[in-house]
């Protein structure tokens, strides 16, 4: 969001906006998902190397993730 309105003040839930408090338009969730996608293009265009030990902690954190979700 800091990308689309810097410093707004906001929050959703379930892909809808339940506040907004900034005199600027409030932007779609297509606007939304769309710099997140931009984001995302930019990040996997980064040759970034991780070690064995950062792989492994990343593992253990996506798996924290899925049980959380799950």
């Amino acid at each position: 969001m800091h990308l689309l309105r810097p410093g707004a003040k906001w929050e959703i839930s379930n892909n809808v906006f339940t506040r907004w408090d900034d005199p600027r338009p409030c932007p779609s969730i297509e606007e939304v998902y769309w710099v997140i996608d931009k984001i995302k293009e930019f990040e996997d265009s980064i040759p970034t190397i991780y070690t064995d030990e950062q792989l492994k902690e990343m593992g253990i954190k996506q798996k924290e993730i899925e049980d959380a979700i799950a």
